[in-house]
């Protein structure tokens, strides 16, 4: 898996911006002297002040996000309001100090022997496949192959609004509000042909579905895993995932790991 090496130390961008997409929030900040991420990498985020419980008590941990967007020395993320941490940096305002460290993990591998890229992504999975579809499309890029399709689910029209984030993607709704009514993996299962390469990234559940459907059929993926992390460089071992080979840690193993080296996708 493709990979850009972080720094050694975590260094202190600002908040360029921090807007409304659909149900989600997207936090735009520089990057001063950061390496140019590859898609599939992730970084450990927290804000330079109000970053704790309160008084006297301790600071929250970092938290993992995968990068939307880079360029010119500015990142996006792609954030949902579901917990302290989370709630302090969608609550951030232009010119706060935000921490970055990263880019970390490992990222996307090329489609082997041609295969065309099928993206599938659901709710704030979405994310690592915005920067990797832009890949596909650049022959410059190792993960340039000029074409590839996209599926992408999401709870209701609110959240769908991301998918405005990607270009020509199918859109999955569980409430029928938009698109197809139903899973994304029921559309993939229409779609998943004996000539592409699974990329995909959402909830573990459904991840664990596009496991079994692809090694049922033989078809290579590619999965990014989401997992708490409490230091992002291995040295917790808080976010291991059973393999056929023994655990590994999705911070440096991953977050991109063989669906067909899995034995499963385990449940939060």
């Amino acid at each position: 898996m493709s990979r850009a090496l972080a720094p050694f130390e975590r260094r202190l961008g600002e908040v360029v911006a921090v807007d409304a997409v659909g149900a989600y929030r997207r936090l735009r900040c520089t990057d001063p002297g950061g390496p140019v991420p590859r898609p599939g990498q992730f970084y450990m985020l927290a804000t330079a002040a109000g970053w704790g419980g309160g008084e006297d008590e301790r600071p929250y941990l970092p938290r993992a996000f995968s990068y939307l967007r880079h360029a010119a020395g500015e990142l996006e993320f792609l954030l949902e309001d579901v917990g302290p941490g989370t709630h302090r940096l969608t609550d951030a305002r232009p010119g706060e100090g935000i921490w970055l460290l990263g880019p970390l993990g490992a990222g996307f591998a090329p489609p082997r022997d041609g295969r065309e890229p099928l993206l599938v992504g659901g709710g704030i999975g979405i994310v690592p496949l915005a920067p990797l579809q832009h890949a596909i499309s650049d022959p410059t890029d190792p993960l340039g192959t000029g074409q590839g399709r996209v599926l992408l689910g999401f709870r209701d029209e609110a959240h769908a609004a991301a998918a405005g984030l990607m270009r020509d993607a199918t859109v999955c709704t569980d409430d029928g509000s938009t698109g197809h009514h139903g899973l994304v993996t029921e559309v993939l299962d229409e779609r998943l042909g004996e000539h592409v390469e699974v990329y995909a990234c959402g909830p573990p559940a459904m991840l664990e579905a596009v496991r079994l459907m692809t090694g049922e059929r033989a078809v290579p993926a590619q999965l990014a895993l989401e997992s708490g992390m409490a230091c992002g460089f291995g040295a917790c071992f808080g976010c291991v995932v059973p393999t056929h080979d023994g655990y590994v840690r999705v911070c440096v193993d991953g977050p991109v790991l063989e669906a067909g080296d899995l034995e499963a996708v385990p449940a939060p």
